[in-house]
Parts: structure tokens; sequence; C-alpha cells
């Protein structure tokens, strides 16, 4: 294992759940929270599918803890988090990468959770409209926000986004 990619993965999970009490906003029993979108984005894009998924759950395991999370947040941060990273190794542009966020846990992170971990593991039933519109919502702005974040981070020479296809880079290889 990349020691450099660890400390990527531990970072991303220090923040997320570190600013997940000031970003989770209670909509019936989902919690939503920007900030889980916006760390999957960065860790799809900087370490992959498998890695983001990882950090995913380990911040809803920790999130649920702690109490600022639910079980819904298991379908909706991990599938958003593979499908970013899926997205993104296959096309080379963030913001496909980005969009791979918001249809994996806006629509199919939605539905896992209406459909399958509400009623079976909640006991509850909740609207699937109501779930796809608060997870696009929330999955949106973490998308956006983690989008800014990468564009910072490579302008201050902390990561280096690969290049899109068709694009040859000017940077060495490494």
């Amino acid at each position: 294992m990349d020691t450099r990619k660890i400390a990527r993965a531990l970072i991303l999970v220090a923040i997320g759940v570190a600013i997940s009490p000031f970003t989770s906003i209670p909509i019936g029993i989902a919690k939503i929270n920007p900030a889980q979108h916006f760390v999957n984005v960065i860790a799809a894009i900087l370490l992959g599918p498998w890695w983001a998924t990882g950090i995913a759950l380990i911040i809803g395991i920790l999130r649920n803890a702690l109490g600022t999370g639910t079980l819904l947040a298991f379908p909706g941060g991990m599938i958003g988090a593979f499908l970013a990273g899926i997205a993104y190794r296959y096309s080379r542009n963030i913001y496909v990468g980005s969009l791979g966020e918001i249809i994996g846990t806006g629509l199919l992170g939605a539905v896992v959770s209406a459909l399958i971990v509400a009623p079976v593991l909640m006991g509850k039933t909740m609207a699937l409209g109501a779930l796809i519109i608060a997870f696009s919502g929330s999955t949106i702005v973490g998308a956006i926000i983690g989008i800014f974040g990468l564009k910072l981070l490579e302008r201050a020479g902390l990561a280096r986004l690969k290049p899109e296809r068709g694009r040859p880079s000017n940077d060495p290889p490494l």
C-alpha cells in the first residue's frame, strides 16, 4: 500500500467526521450531509473508487457512532463514492466524476435507502421522491464544493489531476 494514499484517506475521513455536525441537516428520518459528498468527490478523484467507498464506509460508521448520521449514510455515501470513482477513472474528467457522485447518491442511494435500508433496517418508511430530492440536493451542493476543493488543491500544488482524454499532459511521469 502507498503511504500517501493511506495518509490522504485518513485526512479525508477526519475532515468528513469533523465537519459533519456542522453540515448535517435532518429531513425526516434522514440526515443529509453535503460534507460527505464533498469528501466523496475528492476521494474518488484523488484515490479511486475503492478507496473512496472505504472512506465513505468509515465516515458512515463514525457519524452513526457520534449520532450525526443514520443508516441511510451507508448507501447514500458509498454508492455515490464508488460511482464517482468509476466515472472519473473512465472519463478522466472531474465534472463527470462529480456527476457519478450525484447519480450514485441522488438516485441510486436514495432508491436503496427508501426501498431496503429504511423499511428493513430502520423499520420506517419514507417516500422515494422525498429521499431523491433530499439526497440530490445534498450531493449537488457537496459535489460543487468538491470540484472547488480539487481545483484549489491543484492550484496549490497539492494534487495533480489526470488530464482529460484527448488532451496531452505536460506533467512529467511519476
